[in-house]
């Protein structure tokens, strides 16, 4: 990791200013430059959101005045620094101003600049963090394999299938009883409900053009259709969206289909207990999905106060064919996690307050980024 972010670092200065900010943000790992005074000259989002303090304010004074605990007291990074020693130090506490506690590996690469100024360039890397995209990539391809077994399987089904539904439709020419036709009826109705399961189990193969979309139309029209089913007085339904969110590049009748999904799972959560539903958006900064971390992305959280998850299903709740109601097929969450994983998104389920929580995250382009912080700053 080290060598990565040197890297970028490298090509960075040989870009324009955005170009570096936009290389050295993209990264999951906290980068700081200090001088040998120990005064930051740059640090990137991911320092920021790690430390809980603002690039303006890292300025201010050394490093270690930003942190309360750390084993990079100024003697060890004084010495780090005017002797041009690399240092790795493994699995170190911090706390932060904010009492926030983490564990981080941490790397010091002193270098020496043009002008012959002694800096070095300091990497955190948060365990817990690296420990999630471990898991989410193991994840990943385990839901991957499942979906092509699973797709693989469908096809094979559904060859043979088309050939029994016509050759019952030309059985049922050949009868003159009604009675007897009521059999071949049955056989090609049966036939489309198996058809339409398949189809189901070979979800989106291909996004459709994409656009940028206000993320509240989407979700506002599933939750038109779930509305009409709610059994009245019940389950309520909360909004909780916030108007100043950006667009999303998406396609809207796809990302209705996966809200659409998971809210009617938290409705069938709730025919026995609970009775809320809520819908929450919000701008989140420094989001990783997969190996990547953006800059801005979109929440969307459906929260539901029923029973919860079996803990059993927990980690396999996106795979195909899972699920713990009797007359579930297992298919909508696992179209849901296809759809969000189309769009670049990334999907989670959280269970351990109390509610089931789903909350999707969406990244923004970097055209729509820096369009919403003018904006926001105008």
């Amino acid at each position: 990791m080290v060598q990565r972010a040197t890297v970028a670092n490298t090509q960075a200065k040989q870009g324009s200013p955005m170009q570096t900010e936009l290389v050295l943000d993209s990264l999951s790992t906290a980068v700081i430059v200090i001088d040998e005074t120990l005064v930051p000259l740059y640090a990137n989002a991911s320092a920021e959101q790690l430390l809980g303090i603002s690039r303006s304010r890292l300025t201010e004074h050394s490093l270690p005045h930003h942190y309360l605990s750390l084993a990079l007291d100024e003697d060890l990074l004084g010495r780090t620094v005017s002797q041009q020693n690399s240092l790795s130090i493994s699995r170190v506490p911090l706390i932060t101003l904010e009492n926030q506690a983490h564990v981080v590996d941490v790397s010091i690469t002193p270098y020496e600049t043009q002008q012959r100024r002694l800096c070095a360039l300091i990497e955190l890397r948060s365990v817990e963090q690296q420990l999630k995209i471990h898991q989410a990539l193991v994840s990943k391809n385990q839901q991957q394999a499942a979906q092509l077994l699973v797709r693989g399987l469908a096809h094979e089904i559904k060859n043979p299938l088309g050939g029994l539904r016509g050759a019952a439709q030309l059985l049922d020419r050949e009868l003159d009883q009604p009675e007897q036709q009521e059999f071949t009826t049955m056989i090609i109705e049966q036939a489309d409900r198996l058809k339409a399961i398949v189809d189901k189990l070979l979800g989106p193969q291909h996004p459709s053009p994409r656009a940028p979309f206000n993320v509240h139309e989407p979700i506002e029209k599933a939750l038109q259709l779930v509305e009409v089913t709610l059994p009245p007085g019940k389950i309520h339904i909360i909004r909780d969206y916030d108007p100043s969110i950006p667009e999303v590049v998406m396609e809207p009748d796809q990302m209705q289909q996966a809200i659409l999904n998971i809210v009617q799972n938290a409705q069938q959560a709730l025919e026995k207990s609970g009775d809320t539903i809520t819908l929450r958006t919000r701008t989140k900064h420094q989001v990783s999905i997969g190996l990547h971390t953006h800059k801005m992305a979109v929440e969307i959280a459906i929260i539901d106060n029923g029973p919860g998850i079996d803990a059993a299903l927990v980690d396999t709740l996106f795979y195909p064919m899972v699920t713990n109601k009797p007359e579930g097929s297992g298919l909508g969450l696992s179209i849901a996690h296809t759809i969000i994983a189309q769009h670049q998104g990334r999907i989670d389920c959280d269970t351990s307050h109390g509610c089931t929580e789903f909350t999707i995250w969406l990244p923004l382009t970097p055209a729509i980024q820096n369009e919403h912080q003018k904006d926001y700053h105008s």
